[in-house]
């Protein structure tokens, strides 16, 4: 089948593209993601992609970068917790959309997406809006969930160098990771404090039996040296009886 392949990076790439192409498709890559922000770190993830694309010898077309496009359907709906499935979802249609679009307009038979490597997707909703989109224009959709590649990913990335985000894309989820590690950051901290308070008197103990140790140590040498000069002095004094 020729396929287009919907990639949102490099290392997620890795896994679904060697499992596509055992399956015999025959593979061209779309990077449409208008929804990473910044521009600096789109351009940066999308190089990372290009890198590896052509080391395999597998071409990439990269979609029009509209953020504002990305604002109208998927930033509009806010950054509130409660609303994310919804706007995660919204976000999948109009990158998926816009690779269909490409799909059909280019003679490809199916698509595919590498959003369900990661494990902190909507993978349902990421299927729903791929057949969907492939449904209004005659394309196969060809849907795997990838989360059991997602360590076997991440090892081949860091063995590769690969450039590693760490948020989804766009400017919530970058607010939303960077809270959830300052938290995750505090917890640590918090933990160590406890043991830190726990471990002290305990720590206390051991240095004041080090130091009795120490003492009792020094005492005996002390001791010993005392000995031996008086007897070093006893034989100097009685040395011509």
């Amino acid at each position: 089948m020729k396929l287009l392949l919907h990639a949102c990076c490099g290392p997620c790439t890795l896994e679904p593209l060697r499992l596509l192409q055992e399956e015999g498709h025959d593979i061209s890559i779309a990077y449409m993601n208008s929804n990473i922000a910044p521009k600096a770190e789109y351009e940066h993830r999308l190089q990372t992609l290009l890198d590896y694309a052509k080391t395999q010898d597998i071409d990439v077309v990269e979609g029009v970068y509209d953020p504002k496009a990305w604002a109208r359907e998927a930033g509009v709906i806010g950054p509130d917790p409660e609303t994310r499935e919804s706007r995660c979802r919204a976000c999948y249609r109009l990158r998926l959309q816009e690779a269909a679009q490409y799909a059909a307009d280019h003679g490809f038979d199916g698509l595919a997406t590498t959003l369900t490597v990661s494990p902190y997707q909507y993978t349902e909703v990421i299927h729903e809006e791929l057949v969907d989109a492939c449904g209004t224009r005659g394309l196969k959709p060809v849907f795997h969930d990838y989360r059991e590649q997602y360590p076997e990913a991440t090892r081949r990335s860091r063995a590769l160098g690969m450039y590693r985000q760490d948020y989804c894309g766009c400017a919530y989820s970058k607010v939303e990771a960077d809270t959830e590690r300052a938290e995750r950051a505090a917890e640590r901290a918090r933990k160590k404090a406890e043991h830190d308070a726990e471990m002290a008197p305990i720590r206390a103990a051991q240095e004041a039996e080090r130091k009795r140790k120490r003492a009792e140590k020094q005492a005996y040498a002390e001791k010993r040296a005392a000995q031996r000069a008086a007897l070093k002095a006893y034989k100097q004094a009685h040395a011509n009886d």
